[in-house]
């Protein structure tokens, strides 16, 4: 595994938000969607700068062989914190409706298995970092093409993000057929896991389906519940 940027540190908490059927699917299968990057909404995805209206001029950004490597790397986003967020719950676990699963760096890493996208091609390598966030209006990255995925503009710092990423290039170049969109890789989730955290606006039912999940894989005792399901106190 390559390490892009400065090697995170080994007990760096991350966070993966869910929704209840992608989380009980991942714990049962053990195969986490690793995205293409162009498959992400976001429109500055491995941009070097922006022009802004104020700037004179205008230039056609698109980049054919960006956008091919963008289709040949899939990406797993894993939230950086040493505690859950709000922000996180709405925008990816179904307002609140979903779970998360509570890792750290060196989990995450050791318990990811080899990727082939064919039997009889070698294991992909792999590539992990923090993205690291810059403004793009002021500056402009001098980055190679693959080190654009962990380089984001300023404005989505909020996000905190670690990425695990594969690259299949050199797969296509050998004649290897790469998959339009994302790919599965495996994962040991006994491994994996510290905690499982039940989102505070969870159904009754989907809180026993989870916990039924958990407990068919030995998890049962690493469920938890969200800390905002816990009494406000005034005074």
């Amino acid at each position: 595994m390559k390490v892009v940027g400065k090697v995170p540190d080994d007990t760096q908490p991350l966070w993966r938000y869910f929704k209840v059927e992608r989380l009980i699917d991942f714990l049962r299968s053990g195969e986490l969607y690793f995205a293409s990057a162009r498959e992400f909404q976001d429109v500055f995805e491995g941009a070097i700068s922006i022009q802004t209206f104020e700037s004179e001029g205008g230039s056609d950004t698109f980049e054919p062989a960006f956008e091919e490597l963008k289709r040949l790397t899939k990406v797993s986003c894993w939230h950086r914190a040493s505690h859950e967020s709000d922000a996180m719950w709405q925008l990816y676990a179904d307002k609140w409706r979903g779970v998360a699963i509570q890792t750290n760096f060196d989990k995450l890493v050791t318990s990811v298995k080899p990727f082939r996208l064919s039997p009889e091609f070698g294991v992909e390598e792999l590539w992990v970092g923090n993205v690291v966030y810059k403004d793009l209006t002021k500056e402009k990255l001098d980055v190679s093409f693959l080190e654009r995925f962990w380089n984001k503009h300023i404005a989505f710092q909020w996000e905190s993000e670690l990425r695990l990423a594969i690259s299949l290039r050199l797969a296509e170049e050998s004649g290897v057929s790469v998959p339009e969109c994302g790919i599965k890789v495996s994962f040991d989730i006994e491994q994996l896991v510290e905690c499982i955290h039940l989102g505070p606006s969870l159904s009754s039912e989907n809180i026993e389906a989870i916990h039924s999940c958990a407990n068919e894989i030995g998890l049962g005792d690493r469920v938890r519940v969200s800390s905002l399901l816990g009494v406000p106190r005034y005074t």
